[in-house]
């Protein structure tokens, strides 16, 4: 039986519940997933008390993707050049950590043409976005409000050159534009989109359209919202907790269906 769950905070919107249980159902495996509320103050607390209880894994999303890699026993090579993980599973008696956000991007970004990108933000989702970048383009502009996050980011490019710029830099340039903010967080850049023909990718889904994606529609532009990414990232966790090997385009398809219709889309 699979015993796993999400943590994060605020975690109560988080469609992850849905999309695992209706996949470990689809393969006929008994399951237990659900959401736990969890701060990055007190995940060192929680994992302490339930790494041994019988977990298969978490996936873990804000704020502990950075956080938990301190604590696990083993860390995937390209986890720790990104600094972030947002999956953690038992594995021979050990608690190992990978970044399946990473996976995710590099399977979306192979669908997509383009060649001047720009990431918003520099969290840990932003350096999974980077490290992704790495087989398509050589650099890459990062629109930051502070400059402390610049050497994580730079260490998670890699051979990647990464380009801080300001957080109201023109977007209207890029071919592929990345979101990994919060909600709400970059509502003011909307105001300076005026003409778009590249793709703006919000990893955020709920809202599922946000202020600057309905610009960026508006402006003749095409969008990308983060149920894609929630999918994507999902079935490599579900290939992880379940140790099931299964076809990922008839996986994929099963959950885009469920996510909408529980976004009502």
């Amino acid at each position: 039986m699979i015993k796993a769950a999400v943590l994060g905070s605020p975690i109560s919107h988080s469609l992850s519940p849905l999309l695992h249980k209706t996949a470990y159902d689809f393969l006929g495996i008994a399951n237990s997933y659900e959401a736990i509320e969890v701060t990055e103050e007190k995940f060192e607390e929680f994992f302490s008390e339930n790494s041994v209880l019988g977990w298969t894994g978490f996936s873990l999303t804000m704020p502990l993707k950075e956080v938990a890699i301190q604590l696990v026993d083993e860390v995937d090579e390209e986890a720790k050049k990104i600094n972030s993980v947002n999956t953690i599973f038992k594995k021979d008696a050990k608690w190992c950590a990978k970044s399946t956000d990473l996976l995710a991007f590099e399977n979306i970004f192979a669908e997509l043409n383009f060649d001047r990108v720009a990431v918003i933000g520099g969290g840990g989702t932003a350096r999974a976005a980077i490290g992704a970048l790495g087989k398509y383009v050589t650099e890459v502009d990062v629109l930051l409000r502070s400059d402390f996050r610049i050497p994580a980011l730079m260490s998670a490019g890699d051979v990647l050159k990464v380009n801080p710029v300001r957080m109201n830099s023109d977007l209207n340039r890029y071919d592929l534009v990345i979101s990994t903010t919060p909600v709400g967080a970059n509502d003011e850049l909307a105001r300076s989109i005026k003409s778009v023909g590249g793709i703006f990718f919000d990893v955020l889904y709920k809202p599922i359209e946000s202020e600057l994606a309905k610009a960026w529609t508006s402006a003749g532009g095409s969008t990308i919202n983060g149920l894609v990414l929630l999918v994507e990232q999902a079935i490599f966790q579900i290939e992880i907790f379940s140790k099931v090997h299964f076809d990922h385009s008839k996986m994929r398809e099963l959950l885009l269906s469920t996510g909408k219709s529980a976004l009502g889309i």
